[in-house]
């Protein structure tokens, strides 16, 4: 298995001024939103990823959604070899990844996928 990037997930109180800050103040650009309306969204420049979640607000602890998220080639090896009572999967999610979130000694949920789609 080997890790091939990593993404912040920053949590924010208000999507619609997120997502302006990104886009219209460091112009990045919208990979992809989830919700109706979005309160999710994965922005871009050059090589740059950033999480951006209100789903689960800015003042949520401990955090219920992920606190990063890294790549892998092969998620289900790293499962096999993680000897920690608080992994959640793998599991295949509906937007084509299969996970594994596992919760460090703090409570951060650190989620591990890759591409199955």
């Amino acid at each position: 298995m080997r890790l091939t990037s990593s993404i912040p997930v920053l949590r924010v109180s208000d999507y619609p001024r997120a997502k302006a800050f990104w886009t219209e103040t460091l112009g990045f650009t919208v990979g992809e939103e989830g919700g109706d309306p979005a309160r999710f969204g994965i922005f871009h420049r050059g090589d740059a990823t950033v999480f951006v979640d209100a789903w689960h607000g800015a003042d949520a602890e401990p955090s219920p959604g992920w606190r990063a998220y890294f790549h892998v080639d092969d998620v289900d090896p790293l499962a096999a070899s993680i000897d920690w009572p608080q992994t959640e999967g793998p599991r295949d999610a509906v937007y084509g990844m299969r996970e594994l979130v596992i919760v460090d000694p703090d409570g951060n949920r650190l989620c591990f996928g890759m591409d199955i789609a």
